[in-house]
């Protein structure tokens, strides 16, 4: 089995859903659950990278481990840089980063995104995609699409439908809803925000500047490619489902937990 870390970034002030961290979800706090599912994944060691000691002080109390990094980190990956630095993290060690908002993150996927990265010892990243079915997620800008090529390292990520089906839309843009009848053909592929990096190539990743693509985008994984590095994207089943954004997502993820623990009483 392979040996890799979870880290897990959890900013306090997330701009639609204000202390987020620790808004309840089945009456834990939200980064608990993203505690127990990186538990679950068997992983050696798990942290939560936190710029908040009220953040730092409930995982803590719940048992785990939290590292305080700076309030300024630019991004995510930023911050797991920083916490990785702070936990002495050998260069070669995987480390899977988990979305603080991914209460539903299948256990099964961190593990199978940490061992892709170990079974391709060139590559220094690796990440997950899920085959898309409904046109109204193809055609969500806040859905990620993402294209391969013939070995799966990663061509290009975007909020646009790509590859565009020009056989089935020809020229023409066709709204929210997608055209009536058929879904999308097949070759969306909705990508999950899930990584695995070796611990000394996301502190080389974090060091480099924006690049064109990812600002315009708004995609940080795109500075990867823009710097000529190769990116392993593997084909997930059974995809996290929700992932908790505004106070909406939050009430459906109460919704899905008390489903989820109804069905496993019945």
């Amino acid at each position: 089995m392979t040996d890799f870390t979870v880290l897990i970034p959890a900013r306090y002030q997330a701009s639609r859903l204000p202390g987020k961290p620790l808004r309840k979800v089945g009456g834990v706090p939200l980064v608990c659950r993203v505690l127990e599912r990186a538990w679950e994944s068997g992983a050696r060691r798990v942290a939560v990278a936190t710029d908040d000691e009220r953040v730092a002080k409930t995982v803590r109390e719940s048992g785990g481990e939290a590292v305080l990094t700076s309030p300024h980190c630019a991004s995510g990956t930023d911050r797991l840089a920083e916490a990785a630095r702070a936990l002495e993290l050998a260069d070669g060690e995987p480390v899977v980063n988990v979305q603080g908002d991914e209460p539903f993150m299948p256990p099964d996927l961190i593990r199978e995104t940490a061992a892709a990265l170990e079974a391709e010892p060139v590559r220094d990243m690796a990440t997950a995609a899920h085959p898309l079915r409904d046109w109204r997620r193809v055609l969500d800008p806040n859905c990620v699409k993402v294209v391969t090529d013939a070995r799966g390292d990663a061509l290009y990520f975007s909020r646009a439908p790509v590859p565009w089906p020009r056989e089935v839309l020809g020229g023409e843009w066709p709204g929210s809803e997608g055209p009536d009848g058929a879904g999308p053909p097949e070759g969306f592929r909705l990508h999950i925000g899930i990584y695995a990096y070796r611990a000394g190539f996301l502190r080389t990743f974090a060091g480099w500047p924006p690049t064109a693509l990812e600002q315009h985008e708004a995609l940080e994984q795109l500075r990867l490619l823009e710097n000529g590095v190769p990116l392993r994207v593997i084909e997930c089943v059974h995809p996290p489902g929700l992932g908790v954004d505004t106070p909406e997502d939050l009430a459906e993820a109460e919704r899905r937990l008390a489903r989820t623990e109804s069905g496993s009483h019945q």
